[in-house]
């Protein structure tokens, strides 16, 4: 939605500008308010014209701090996009706020996708292998998919790298097939 991300683009300068040094937790806390904010529940409520962006602030830095503390510059980021009334834009926001952390840190996110758990000493050999293969640091997030058999998927913006099975029984099938 070309929309939200036109909305959700000066938030998320702005966040960046206020949060500097502190833009890598910034992340955290912003994601996490996305995720609340993803609730068609809590949206259906912030859009109640009988509601107001005071309420909608309460509960969401209430369900929030349920977990941990929200930063005075969360608070602040939060109070000003719901007196705006852009509670749903803010999981755009989120995105687009961590591409420019991103470009700061000259990262890229990264999912992978493997049929199996991927243990801790087994992850980091595979980042150290993609890092060099999409020559950049990566930021790894693991996505179960049984069936892919075997093997792993990964999917770096709209490069992809598939080495499971799956594929290469495909790959098999096609060139039988041909």
């Amino acid at each position: 939605m070309a929309e939200l991300a036109t909305i959700a683009r000066p938030y998320a300068e702005a966040l960046f500008k206020a949060a500097k040094a502190d833009a890598t937790a910034a992340v955290q806390w912003l994601e996490e308010l996305a995720a609340i904010a993803g609730n068609e529940q809590l949206l259906q409520f912030a859009n109640n014209p009988k509601v107001s962006a005071e309420q909608v602030f309460d509960v969401i830095a209430g369900v929030f701090e349920q977990k941990q503390a929200l930063p005075e510059t969360g608070r602040n980021f939060l109070r000003v996009v719901t007196e705006n009334g852009r509670v749903d834009v803010l999981p755009e926001i989120a995105l687009q706020f961590r591409a420019l952390v991103n470009a700061q840190l000259g990262a890229s996110d990264a999912v992978v996708y493997s049929a199996y758990e991927i243990d801790s000493a087994a992850l980091a050999e595979l980042t150290g292998v993609l890092e060099k293969r999409f020559a950049r640091k990566l930021n790894l997030q693991v996505v179960l998919q049984p069936e892919l058999i075997g093997g792993v998927r990964v999917v770096v913006g709209d490069e992809v790298l598939d080495m499971s099975v799956k594929a290469r029984l495909e790959q098999m099938k096609v060139a039988l097939t041909a």
